[in-house]
């Protein structure tokens, strides 16, 4: 399943759409999934130019003459996997309070897309301390002495026709200090040519300005990455693959050793190389993972990498987390209470995502007739919900209704199907696109939805929920900011919109969706819980294919390469219990614990 964590068609690092799809589901829940942006994760962006660009430019600066003094005549180029050992970097200890500096790209026909990958990276930093984004243009000298780590997003190919917009500052900074650096994509081999490559092939041990995307003529296909013992997905369109630098490891008398922290395997020739390396203060990956993302995808790799960085002395521990999605007055009370009897005997806390309100404004599940449900409506329900409560679910909100006016947005404009905050389509290739905020979008739209929903709670003699997740994880940065003002945490994933770094938006609908591993303080300024495995679907829908138990256990298998991290799903209760049981028992099996969302 592609995820964006991106964005739609520029790439990006989320779950593109978790599709739900039961063969008899109640009404307003034949659309069941919660998603957000595009196929690729990133919105508005043309990932297929960029592709292009990037391997055109790379065969041009491979072309170039090189200058002879580059590498020692002794050296040669290894193919062979180095000692594979975890390296820590050269410094004491961790900060207690880490910060982050988060340097990206902006110049370039595509210098758009460095924002977004820095909203990403800056939001996995958010889990470790505080963190500090801005162009790279604005390094100035000394700068990395003021941060625990460095991470810098090479989304620009600075070579050809794209002048180098790096100050030769950071270039220097890097090579001599020992703060974490770590490095994602293009550019590495212009610190090599700015400080000499020479200087940058003894003290790191390889060579950049001999390492391409290319190996035996091509970009290849890379289409997995082991790391930590776990072997990790990467599939990207054809065509939109801006390829992967293969690092050329020197050896031979004065070269230090080179850790291969991640191996990729490139399957059209067998050939494995260093995916991620690390030397000295350096971390180099050889691409910005951010874009075509699953949930178990090789952004895991790069995922746990920060660890490593920011905080090395972390125990390894795993933890699970489970919320019971679309619930409302139109739910059936005595399947709750039957999900909430198995998960009490389970001994397993868990959220409910509740909608105070449930509308089929066309009657498309009410033989043509407008209906409206309140949870006060529903007494049933309600001593349901207060049932499940008192067995150790957490309360949430899941919107005030679910769907937006009396349009099909995209489906019917029933509660559960719809989106709420965000306006989509389906297209002829059936395929949902996300088309832009809701025409009345504002803080104070918002507030006003957030304050209803929490008033119909109130009139059910419901507590204030704990917790917020947005309908289909799709709304505006104005929509976020104000939901994180009314509750102290998000469990979902999420839409990060150009402009939130820089101030110059490149329009409502390019932004980059993503999901976490762990618990992170995003963009926003807001705390966002997990949600990274998916959801139970057992057939497929909107060109995504069934979701199984066995699929979201592979993907909580593939996290447990996150040294403390989550594997967080999420379950409707109009299915059968056994697929939830297959799922939580597998997920046990791994050695992950369940936990409350309120206990984060």
């Amino acid at each position: 399943m592609i995820l964006l964590l991106v964005a739609a068609v520029l790439g990006g690092t989320f779950l593109a759409w978790s599709a739900q799809a039961g063969s008899v589901p109640p009404p307003g829940h034949r659309h069941g999934h919660e998603a957000v942006g595009g196929r690729s994760g990133l919105g508005s962006v043309d990932l297929k130019g960029w592709a292009k660009e990037q391997i055109a430019s790379d065969k041009e600066r491979r072309a170039q003459p090189r200058p002879k003094t580059a590498v020692s005549p002794t050296a040669a180029r290894s193919g062979a996997v180095t000692a594979v050992r975890q390296a820590g970097f050269v410094r004491a200890a961790a900060a207690a309070d880490p910060t982050t500096l988060v340097l990206y790209d902006t110049a370039g026909p595509y210098g758009r897309l460095g924002e977004l990958y820095a909203m990403a990276a800056a939001n996995l930093a958010g889990h470790f301390g505080t963190v500090t984004a801005k162009p790279v243009q604005q390094y100035t000298a000394g700068m990395i002495g003021s941060y625990t780590a460095v991470i810098y997003i090479g989304s620009t190919y600075y070579c050809c026709d794209v002048p180098d917009a790096i100050p030769a500052a950071f270039y220097q900074d890097v090579s001599t200090s020992t703060k974490p650096v770590i490095w994602m994509g293009a550019n590495i081999w212009n610190m090599a040519n700015s400080v000499g490559t020479a200087q940058f092939t003894q003290r790191y041990g390889w060579d950049p300005t001999s390492s391409y995307y290319e190996d035996g003529g091509s970009v290849g296909t890379v289409t997995q990455v082991t790391y930590r013992n776990q072997t990790l997905t990467r599939k990207i369109p054809a065509g939109q693959d801006g390829g992967v630098l293969r690092p050329n490891v020197l050896t031979g008398p004065g070269y230090p050793e080179v850790t291969r922290l991640a191996e990729g395997l490139d399957s059209s020739n067998g050939h494995t190389f260093g995916w991620a390396v690390r030397s000295a203060n350096l971390t180099y990956v050889g691409e910005i993972p951010f874009a075509y993302v699953s949930e178990s995808d090789r952004v895991i790799a790069a995922e746990d990498l920060l660890f490593d960085a920011l905080a090395p002395a972390t125990a390894e521990r795993h933890r699970a987390m489970l919320r019971l999605e679309d619930i409302s007055p139109a739910s059936d009370p005595a399947e709750l209470r039957t999900m909430a009897d198995y998960l009490y005997a389970q001994k397993i806390p868990y959220g409910i995502n509740v909608i105070p309100v449930y509308k089929d404004p066309k009657g498309t599940y009410n033989n043509g007739t407008a209906q409206t449900i309140t949870l006060v409506q529903r007494p049933q329900v309600v001593s349901a919900l207060k049932y499940m409560l008192a067995r150790g679910a957490v309360l949430m909100d899941h919107g005030y209704t679910h769907q937006y006016g009396n349009v099909a947005n995209p489906y019917n404009g029933v509660t559960g199907d719809d989106f709420e905050f965000y306006r989509a389509h389906v297209d002829s290739a059936d395929n949902v696109v996300y088309d832009g905020p809701v025409a009345e979008d504002s803080a104070l739209w918002a507030q006003g939805r957030v304050a209803a929903a929490l008033t119909q709670f109130t009139l059910a003699g419901l507590p204030k929920p704990a917790l917020w997740t947005t309908p289909h994880y799709a709304a505006s940065a104005a929509d976020y900011k104000v939901i994180s003002s009314n509750f102290s945490a998000r469990l979902e994933r999420s839409l990060y919109f150009s402009g939130t770094l820089g101030g110059n938006s490149a329009g409502p609908n390019a932004f980059i969706g993503q999901f976490f591993p762990y618990v992170v303080k995003d963009v926003y300024g807001t705390k966002v819980l997990p949600e990274n495995i998916g959801n139970y679907e057992p057939e497929a829908f909107n060109n995504h294919p069934a979701r199984l138990p066995a699929d979201l256990v592979a993907s909580a298998k593939a996290n447990l390469a996150v040294r403390d991290g989550f594997a967080s799903f999420f379950y409707h209760p109009y299915y059968p219990t056994q697929p939830l049981k297959d799922t939580v028992d597998g997920i046990k099996a791994l050695g992950y614990t369940f936990v409350s969302p309120t206990s984060l």
